[in-house]
């Protein structure tokens, strides 16, 4: 017996790769999750509710289910999560702080998988809500993206000067700055979105968050983590001083030269000028570079 999740959805399913996916029957889905019963909701994405669900056999691919008024997505259940409830307060959601070494393997897991849909399929796909919460860990921390309720289609390769989105859909604090101003709609902007969650990784702070003023709760300012951790990176190795203040408390074994490289990687991607952002294939190979170095060092 293996855990999967179905996700229920309104409207007609589109999803990369459906052409190879297993087809299920609607009753099978309907048993598995006791009757879509509620006390079996375990989240809610861009499609619609998400179900935990038990299906007996070993089925391997993604499969769909049409019934009645409703679509159905069927997905391997990820036993740790979202990544987003393992950076902010992890030990209020009973989760111990990820290591560094992890956290380089779960970037570098994502980085890999945007790099697929970007480089590696056609049409190409660009995601448009890349966040913590949208990338899911297995039991061995492994990540993948996840949510492609947002996904763009272009017929021409992602970096091809782009397309224009009818309507700007995304997540605030995530959002690249020509996506807002023109909805331009390049790989760049998941670039972009990803820089935030490198920082995010770095520092275990949220993309944005509230600085309260005790004195007038109007007053308080929300705080956006590329301006905290730009503040504190320039291009010189004396500026570690100042980004080690920003470095997730939890954090308390890393090593010094990997983590400043990766935040220096955050920082070309979250640059205000897309057409100087890396590719992810790009943002890939220094992250296995990152990697290795890391776990060099976890050896010694």
């Amino acid at each position: 017996m293996r855990y999967f999740v179905a996700e229920s959805e309104e409207s007609m399913v589109s999803s990369i790769g459906s052409d190879k996916a297993t087809i299920l029957p609607y009753n099978e889905i309907r048993e598995a999750t006791s009757n879509f019963s509620r006390s079996l909701i375990i989240g809610q994405g861009s499609y619609g509710l998400v179900y935990l669900g038990k299906i007996r056999g070993t089925i391997e691919l993604i499969g769909y289910v049409a019934g009645g008024e409703s679509l159905f997505l069927v997905y391997e259940f990820a036993q740790n999560g979202a990544l987003s409830n393992h950076l902010h307060n992890p030990a209020l959601r009973g989760h111990k702080p990820l290591p560094w070494t992890t956290r380089v393997q779960i970037a570098l897991d994502a980085a890999k998988g945007l790099e697929y849909i970007h480089e590696h399929t056609k049409p190409y796909y660009v995601h448009r809500d890349v966040k913590p919460s949208n990338i899911l860990l297995d039991s061995n921390f492994h990540a993948k993206i996840a949510d492609f309720g947002l996904v763009k289609l272009l017929e021409q390769s992602p970096d091809a000067g782009g397309a224009a989105a009818s309507r700007i859909v995304a997540t605030f604090g995530y959002l690249a700055p020509e996506y807002v101003r023109d909805g331009h709609v390049t790989a760049k902007i998941d670039v972009y979105s990803f820089g935030v969650v490198l920082m995010e990784l770095l520092t275990g702070q949220p993309a944005l968050s509230k600085d309260a003023n005790p004195e007038n709760e109007e007053l308080s300012e929300h705080r956006s983590v590329v301006q905290y951790m730009l503040s504190a990176l320039n291009d010189s190795q004396e500026s570690f001083d100042e980004l080690a203040k920003c470095i997730d408390l939890n954090l308390t074994s890393y090593n010094k030269d990997s983590l400043y490289e990766m935040a220096l990687l955050s920082k070309d991607c979250v640059d205000d000028n897309w057409k100087r952002r890396p590719d992810m294939s790009r943002v890939v190979l220094r992250l296995s570079r990152i990697l290795s170095s890391s776990r060099e060092w976890e050896e010694l």
